[in-house]
């Protein structure tokens, strides 16, 4: 009961979640601004066809009046919005092409962007946290200094051979200078910007599982000396800033001294849960997922997974060794994949390889198969200690 004579606690309307680190549009996005607006979508352009690994968005306002003339007039683009429908989707065979009568709000723009790896951001028409400036005689930027908040990068146009004073004044560190003309040095630039940029990798042993099948607790059983918890949590902690254990409530206060617990929070959805419950803990960083139950992996094929990572990919996985299907419990998780996980599960699934199957991957033969091998009964328990024993 609350004491009258003390002061009460702040009343909290909403639950404290630690929030993705996003912009206006995406994650990593870069408005470019200080030329006509043809000039910049034109080097939005050359950058997408000379970084064709970089998936790469580009926002930007309507410059037309329609394109229903170009489309074939009344059956064109748009026409059923016309009609009075509140959305069309078309097929156009090399892409698809999604028209609503209203407008995206900022949460959407950045669901609908938030897979792609760089969205570059006309600047003349809308505002992104970091910004590339480009110093053009047509379009100076003396007037639009207060969108210039993190520029990354200054191009200059032909006849421009150095920053204007003002330029110079507002930036408060030195900026990378390149010529607009210098196409590869600019993609090359943003490249390097874009991978500089990667989440940080963090380690989850998945250890919350029932283990009906084995009949005793997978994750305290001992193949290494060790119980299996512990010796999958040292074998991810050489690639990792820290690791954790993914667990149920009531497991938290008996793991090994040393195991930092991570507590289900999405409650009995198996292995999906632990993986939203680490993305809830921090959405900013990428999971590598293992299971406790592969006692034959080995520091060598985690090298492997993590040496091939890529971070433009929902996932980097293995390729399971019984099925043309991916590995989801040995597994990289970028931060794009929370969104994609909590879509699934809001329609019905709670299987993690349903979700990776049906996105964007990154694939991966395993150099060691039989590393992969799950063991969840008590005779594939004894037949591995067998193993692991010889």
């Amino acid at each position: 009961m609350h004491n009258p004579t003390e002061p009460a606690a702040p009343h909290r309307k909403h639950a404290t979640l630690s929030r993705a680190d996003l912009g206006e549009f995406g994650r990593h996005e870069l408005a470019i601004l200080g030329a006509p607006c043809g000039l910049i979508k034109e080097l939005a352009a050359r950058l997408a066809a000379s970084l064709p690994a970089l998936a790469l968005a580009y926002v930007d306002a309507d410059h037309a009046a329609g394109d229903e003339a170009a489309e074939g007039g009344s059956g064109g683009a748009g026409a059923l919005l016309q009609a009075g429908a509140a959305a069309e989707l078309t097929d156009k065979i090399h892409f698809t092409r999604l028209d609503l009568r209203r407008g995206f709000e900022r949460f959407a723009q950045q669901q609908w962007l938030g897979g792609q790896d760089v969205v570059l951001v006309n600047g003349n028409h809308f505002r992104a946290r970091q910004q590339v400036a480009i110093v053009s005689a047509q379009k100076p930027l003396e007037k639009k200094l207060d969108r210039l908040s993190d520029v990354q990068l200054v191009l200059l146009e032909e006849g421009q051979a150095a920053l204007p004073g003002y330029l110079q004044a507002h930036l408060p560190t030195a900026v990378p200078v390149l010529s607009l003309a210098d196409t590869a040095g600019i993609a090359a630039w943003l490249q390097q910007w874009w991978q500089q940029r990667q989440a940080p990798l963090r380690g989850l042993v998945l250890a919350g599982g029932r283990s009906q099948r084995m009949r005793e607790d997978k994750s305290r059983l001992r193949y290494h000396g060790r119980e299996q918890q512990e010796h999958a949590a040292a074998l991810l902690a050489p690639f990792c800033q820290d690791v954790w254990v993914s667990c149920r409530p009531e497991q938290a206060g008996t793991l090994p001294t040393g195991l930092r617990p991570l507590p289900d929070q999405f409650l009995d959805l198996g292995p999906m849960g632990g993986i939203l419950s680490a993305f809830r803990h921090d959405p900013n960083a990428a999971w590598l997922v293992v299971a406790c139950d592969l006692p034959f992996l080995s520091a060598d094929t985690l090298d492997y997974l993590v040496r091939h990572r890529h971070p433009g990919r929902v996932a980097t996985a293995f390729q399971s060794p019984d099925n043309e299907f991916p590995e989801p419990l040995i597994t990289i998780w970028e931060p794009r994949s929370y969104p994609a996980v909590l879509q699934f599960l809001a329609l019905g699934y709670s299987c993690p390889r349903k979700v990776l199957i049906n996105s964007a991957i990154e694939r991966l033969q395993a150099p060691a198969p039989p590393e992969l091998r799950n063991v969840n009964t008590p005779e594939e328990r004894d037949a591995a200690q067998q193993e692991l024993s010889r």
